[in-house]
């Protein structure tokens, strides 16, 4: 881009955002666990369900050794609500990692954290972006609808190519802010409905799908210690011996014995 047109650009985002900047709690914040938090749980989750949700996390696991050191079913209980529940486990594997081999302290380098459970590409860049300010861009569905709209960029244009067009226009120095900023602007502005620009990947259809079985066992199972398959099967239909298989397979759940030899299901503690 020309420099004249990055500049009015910017200027257009930062103008925005001075007067329509959202407040989350987690935009309070620079603790690297809690920024790493919010990150995961406002995947593919709106912020309006997230805000209550993180600050009970919080509230009852304030550092990344008191995570580590709870149960998967206190983690899934706290999790709760905000639905995909491997993101939860996924969450508390990864402060298991973080407290066993970076002494509790979560990692500032995008290649370190990337190589922890859970964290994925954007999420290893935008962790240092919010909590230490760094200057690299990460690209989420907001920031690429924004990157097409108003900078040319192609629909099809690959993830590599959108990272690089958003490295260009960084305003170095001020990355947290102008990553917030995007956030907001497309948000609150050029939203999917308005633009016409769809994303990526789009979810499925929920009641009836695999996702929402996986969620109904998991919440059944956290109301009660333990549950029969006779007792699932009677609830959901037979199909759900492939979804416990499933999330047997993940750890999410644990097959125990019984006296009487019939398959009995619970959450691992």
């Amino acid at each position: 881009m020309e420099p004249g047109k990055t500049e009015a650009f910017r200027k257009r985002i930062f103008s925005f955002y001075r007067e329509n900047a959202r407040s989350f709690p987690w935009r309070e914040t620079t603790d690297r666990y809690r920024v790493m938090v919010s990150e995961m749980m406002l995947q593919q989750t709106q912020t309006e369900r997230v805000t209550g949700k993180y600050a009970d996390w919080i509230k009852r696991f304030p550092d990344v050794v008191a995570l580590a050191e709870a149960s998967l079913r206190e983690v899934l209980e706290c999790w709760s609500g905000l639905g995909y529940n491997s993101r939860g486990q996924r969450l508390h594997r990864c402060a298991r990692t973080i407290a066993d081999e970076y002494g509790g302290v979560v990692p500032a380098s995008p290649g370190e954290l990337a190589r922890l459970p859970g964290i994925g590409a954007y999420t290893s860049r935008s962790i240092p972006i919010f909590a230490d300010n760094l200057d690299i861009a990460a690209v989420d569905t907001n920031i690429r609808r924004i990157l097409i709209h108003e900078l040319g960029a192609p629909e099809t244009a690959s993830p590599g190519e959108l990272l690089s067009l958003a490295e260009t226009v960084l305003p170095r120095g001020r990355s947290r802010e102008w990553h917030n900023a995007l956030m907001d602007y497309g948000a609150l502005v050029l939203t999917g409905r308005r633009t016409g620009i769809r994303p990526r990947t789009r979810q499925s259809a929920f009641k009836g799908s695999n996702r929402w079985y996986r969620g109904q066992v998991v919440r059944d199972l956290l109301g009660k210690k333990v549950m029969l398959l006779e007792e699932l099967a009677g609830l959901y239909g037979e199909g759900i011996v492939d979804v416990l298989g499933e999330l047997e397979r993940e750890g999410l759940v644990e097959r125990v014995p019984s006296p009487s030899g019939d398959d009995l299901f619970r959450i691992p503690e």
